[in-house]
């Protein structure tokens, strides 16, 4: 699967319905279950995911979020909140004639590294200081996880890539995780541990897993060693130094989300051979045929759009989808100025 456009995930505004219309209308190959963490407390990344856990819940702080001992508003309202996203979803799906076709979707959630390092215990510190309690949210998590493939399986008769979206993964890797305060820190996880964390995820599910990251300092070995089929980040942040393990991930057969569409309106609008060119220069400076682009390289915008104007939200999801239909059909034909 390559050649194929889709998106990260949030979305500007708080209209499921008007929000599921556009992105299937936009992304016809890939569309999304969109996320609008513009409605508040249990609509962003994190939040979300109380609503997917099983046995676990969260409650809010003024820092964030927290396990919680029972199901509080919270939770309530991010089932409330998924549910609503989940009709609106099913119900553009049938409208434009798609149940039962087959047709690819993408759900995303927060990943358990992520999750681990952003939510809190009851006492304040970090889910990732607690073995025992990283292991409970990443077996919750999984478990979760795949239920909501197989409602979305059941719902829309679709197949389905599940995204889990890990930007804490370098700073846990790194050990640049700050505790509740200045005399608490966070060791670093130790590469293998961080793995089986995530793969405990990944092999639980029934659905190929795209692994993204938006952090500026990319663990491409890392990433390259984990089970997922797919991994995708923001394509401005590669380095000379990030090309070999790269190529080692795209020889794996693993296939790369480039994020190339700008997710904030620029000053001058961009046309499609300036989003393809870093793309198709990549591929060139790893000696690899202009052909992995139809078939290893999907095409993303950089990052969420959530923040971005929803006119641009529109443009960039036409401009990502011009590209990937670029890359798809005559690839070796692209040049440049």
């Amino acid at each position: 699967m390559g050649g194929i456009a889709t998106a990260i995930g949030s979305w500007p505004g708080t209209d499921p319905r008007e929000a599921a219309a556009t992105i299937i209308g936009e992304l016809p190959d890939l569309p999304h279950l969109v996320e609008l963490p513009d409605r508040g407390i249990g609509a962003d990344m994190i939040g979300r995911v109380s609503a997917l856990l099983v046995d676990l819940r969260f409650d809010s702080t003024t820092r964030g979020y927290r396990l919680a001992a029972r199901p509080g508003a919270v939770s309530r309202r991010a089932r409330d909140l998924l549910h609503a996203d989940l009709d609106a979803i099913e119900e553009a799906w049938e409208t434009l004639g798609l149940a039962g076709t087959g047709r690819v979707v993408k759900l995303q959630s927060a990943g358990p590294l992520t999750l681990a390092a952003e939510v809190e215990l009851p006492g304040g510190h970090r889910i990732l200081t607690d073995s025992g309690a990283v292991r409970d949210l990443s077996e919750s998590l999984a478990e979760g996880l795949a239920r909501h493939v197989a409602e979305i399986r059941r719902r829309l008769g679709a197949e389905v890539v599940l995204q889990l979206d890990e930007p804490q993964l370098t700073t846990v890797l790194n050990g640049a995780l700050q505790g509740p305060s200045i005399l608490n820190t966070i060791r670093a996880l130790p590469e293998p541990d961080a793995l089986h964390i995530i793969d405990t995820v990944i092999n639980a599910q029934s659905a190929p897993v795209l692994l993204h990251t938006c952090a500026s300092r990319l663990a491409f070995t890392t990433l390259g060693r984990t089970a997922a089929a797919a991994i995708s980040f923001d394509a401005s942040t590669i380095t000379t130094a990030d090309l070999d393990a790269l190529g080692e991930i795209l020889d794996a057969g693993k296939k790369i989300a480039l994020g190339l569409t700008p997710a904030e309106a620029p000053t001058k609008p961009p046309t499609w051979r300036d989003i393809a060119e870093p793309a198709v220069r990549l591929i060139d400076r790893l000696a690899l045929p202009r052909a992995t682009l139809a078939t290893q390289i999907l095409v993303t915008p950089a990052c969420g759009l959530a923040g971005a104007p929803l006119p641009w939200s529109r443009q960039a999801l036409a401009l990502t989808t011009e590209v990937a239909r670029a890359f798809a059909d005559e690839p070796e034909s692209i040049t440049f100025d």
